[in-house]
């Protein structure tokens, strides 16, 4: 299984909970759902991204294969490459979803 992982903030996914697909707040203004793979970068994304948010952050993990819409693997700003979906994401895709950890440090893995 190839895992990529979606991070959500708890109440927005509330609303996809059961449902056959789900879409972020910015996919109609970024045009592809954001995703990353491995822990070290998930890590760094949640404390760029989630730096100053307070709720309860979920992680989505994904088993990539599973994915029906395209994924295409691309580099950003920081260098890195990372997954974008561009397309719903099939909820049957998801094998996991966990609560992720605050620490004094920031938020951990």
């Amino acid at each position: 299984m190839n895992v990529i992982y979606c991070l959500v903030p708890a109440p927005y996914w509330a609303q996809y909970e059961g449902k056959a697909e789900y879409l972020p707040r910015d996919y109609d203004e970024e045009g592809f759902i954001h995703a990353t793979r491995g822990d070290e970068l998930l890590e760094r994304v949640m404390n760029r991204v989630y730096a100053t948010y307070e709720g309860e952050l979920l992680l989505l993990v994904i088993d990539e294969e599973r994915v029906t819409s395209e994924v295409k693997y691309e580099q950003a700003s920081d260098g890195n490459l990372y997954p974008h979906i561009y397309g719903p994401l099939n909820t049957d895709a998801i094998v996991e979803v966990r609560r992720m950890e605050r620490s004094a440090a920031g938020w951990v893995v």
